[in-house]
């Protein structure tokens, strides 16, 4: 352990992988927010610990058992001439999964579904859950599977995935209470996570999309809404200084 911590590569490594996590992660963590978004505060809270503690877990797990892991890209069988393995069934559900959540929560937010209250409320919190916990399988599948081969030693690996999860769960909060404030960035946020599940099915069929594609066309309407959002507020303000 002293030599791990001795050798200047394995902090490159660990910096390296905990970065790749977090982008990773982001995937998951948008999920995470647009679902607890319409719970009350103290849920949505509970909802978003639960639901990225799930995922560390998940991660650490999948990180101990290796040649399990390396088990799923194994070919099962073979259709349209690819080689389906475990690990394309899982992304091609979980891809199928996100476009009908993302779709019915579009559908929601337009037709404006009523909110209820007392033991709905409670239905809705063990609905979101157990959704965080099937995406979250997903997303740790995913990306551990991406992150072997960056590091050499399974602690670095384990740690790179606990400082990972500290930060999206620091970041989980602001991140959610912005969304619930402005609904053309939940909208936004959706449209991503559609975006997502296609390229898990198209992952999952044979057809890899770099992600970095996907970032960068979510960036970019990320930093067209940000300027929206500005020119809304100094509209909103001069029209206050006016009256």
């Amino acid at each position: 352990m002293l030599q791990l911590i001795a050798d200047p590569n394995v902090w490159a490594s660990l910096l390296t992988l905990t970065v790749m996590e977090i982008v990773l992660g982001i995937d998951n963590l948008v999920f995470i927010s647009v679902l607890t978004g319409r719970l009350p505060p103290a849920l949505s809270r509970r909802a978003r610990a639960i639901g990225l503690s799930l995922a560390l877990l998940f991660r650490i797990a999948l990180l101990a058992t290796l040649s399990w892991l390396i088990g799923l890209t194994m070919p099962l069988f073979s259709a349209f001439g690819h080689d389906f393995s475990w690990r394309d069934i899982i992304l091609l559900a979980g891809g199928l999964f996100l476009i009908y959540k993302a779709t019915h929560e579009i559908h929601r937010d337009i037709e404006g579904e009523h909110e209820e209250a007392g033991g709905a409320v409670q239905a809705a919190f063990a609905a979101v859950v157990s959704q965080i916990i099937v995406i979250d399988i997903v997303f740790s599948i995913d990306s551990i599977i991406t992150a072997i081969g960056m590091a050499e030693h399974l602690p670095v690996m384990i740690a790179a995935v606990v400082i990972a999860m500290l930060v999206m769960f620091a970041a989980s909060g602001p991140i959610s209470q912005f969304i619930s404030r402005h609904p053309t960035t939940k909208m936004l946020a959706l449209a991503f996570l559609l975006l997502v599940g296609v390229s898990l099915v198209a992952d999952g069929v044979g057809f890899h999309v770099p992600r970095g594609y996907i970032y960068f066309a979510m960036a970019f309407s990320a930093g067209v809404e940000a300027v929206n959002i500005l020119a809304r507020r100094k509209r909103v303000a001069a029209g206050q200084t006016h009256h």
